[in-house]
């Protein structure tokens, strides 16, 4: 026998029994297992369930997921600690305190910032619900462009360090000063804060703007804001870090060749200098892997940038190209691991604890 809920049953059938069958029958249908289990399922996939506007979840599969969460949160710690530890290491010893780490100093604040305060609401961010409010996704934002930015500019002052001293090492230490060298890192700082304030100047004052759904943060930018970000954050600098660098290559080049040749004719001041330079070589060398790296993390977010329809950013799209430009701010100070004897010392003298000692701040690290 066939029944239609809200329809009449076949008339030949017991009044009593067709009653009785009719109503389980709706009901059943009602409450069935399978429209319980979609509702369930509707509601576990938004944010806020509670919403009828709440953004719909990223699913992933539990594997996927816990694999996910937990490579991020481990790059998130590194960064963090190691950045801490070039941190304390060039501010505490006497020996470290050079113009040229001054900048590394710089560059480990933003970096520590990212490790901080950027990676985890990413984290957080990554099954595409904001839960942060607001108020944080404007700070996260505005952070995000503050420390790019700032990576940006002491990157290009370590190229412009290097030049002087590979290209102009006998004026290098009158031109080159710490005084000189902390009103640039200031400035850096400061030219951040106001190219970050333009870019979001809008969406300072309506943070949820450009939201379409409960639970997102987003924030489009116009052609005028992505053409100057993309100048001032990336090709503009990409230009002066090249040229310097290659004359730096060409200079090096030089400059190792005539030591391999040991002329004989040199007089005691030049071989002074050619042992100095031999010493800023290793350095030049050493900041060009950090150069590098930088440039090989940044590009494919800005080409991600260019690429996108509507210039549309938001941190959810964005994926591994964000997270690559995060993880630029991790690869630094592991550079820094193989390629720094002073560095892999201070190290031991923070994880012995030899760093409480009196005096500590005078050891020998070279």
């Amino acid at each position: 026998m066939n029944f239609e809920c809200g329809r009449a049953g076949r008339k030949d059938i017991n009044q009593l029994y067709d009653q009785e069958l009719y109503s389980e029958s709706c009901q059943s249908s009602a409450a069935s297992p399978l429209s319980l289990n979609m509702e369930a399922l509707e509601e576990a996939e938004l944010c806020f369930p509670q919403l009828n506007n709440s953004c719909r979840k990223t699913m992933h599969s539990h594997l996927e997921a816990t694999l996910i969460y937990t490579l991020l949160s481990f790059i998130t710690v590194l960064t963090v600690v190691l950045n801490l530890l070039v941190i304390i290491s060039i501010s505490h010893f006497r020996q470290l305190h050079t113009s040229t780490n001054l900048l590394l100093l710089s560059l480990a604040v933003a970096d520590f910032l990212v490790g901080l305060l950027q990676m985890p609401p990413e984290i957080l961010l990554f099954r595409g619900c904001w839960i942060l409010g607001d108020f944080i996704c404007v700070v996260n934002y505005f952070l995000g462009y503050l420390t790019v930015g700032v990576s940006v500019g002491n990157m290009v002052l370590i190229s412009i360090d290097r030049y002087m001293a590979i290209c102009d090492p006998m004026f290098y230490n009158t031109k080159v000063t710490l005084r000189r060298v902390q009103y640039c890192v200031y400035l850096c700082w400061v030219f951040s804060v106001v190219h970050s304030a333009w870019i979001l100047r809008d969406f300072l004052k309506q943070p949820d703007r450009y939201n379409t759904c409960y639970g997102e943060c987003v924030v489009v930018l116009t052609y005028l804001e992505t053409a100057a970000d993309l100048f001032f954050a990336f090709l503009g600098p990409i230009v002066v870090i090249t040229v310097l660098y290659l004359r730096v290559f060409v200079v090096a080049v030089s400059q190792a060749r005539a030591m391999r040749s040991h002329i004989t004719t040199v007089t005691l001041q030049r071989s002074e200098t050619v042992k100095a330079n031999k010493s800023e070589l290793k350095a030049a060398r050493t900041l060009g892997v950090v150069i590098a790296a930088f440039l090989l993390c940044n590009s494919p977010y800005y080409c991600f940038i260019v690429a996108v329809e509507n210039n549309l950013i938001a941190t959810s799209t964005a994926g591994i190209e964000l997270w690559l430009l995060y993880f630029n701010s991790c690869l630094n100070p592991v550079i820094y691991v193989f390629f720094y004897p002073w560095f892999r010392k201070s190290i031991k003298h923070i994880v012995t604890l030899q760093i409480l000692q009196p005096g500590s701040s005078e050891a020998n690290l070279m």
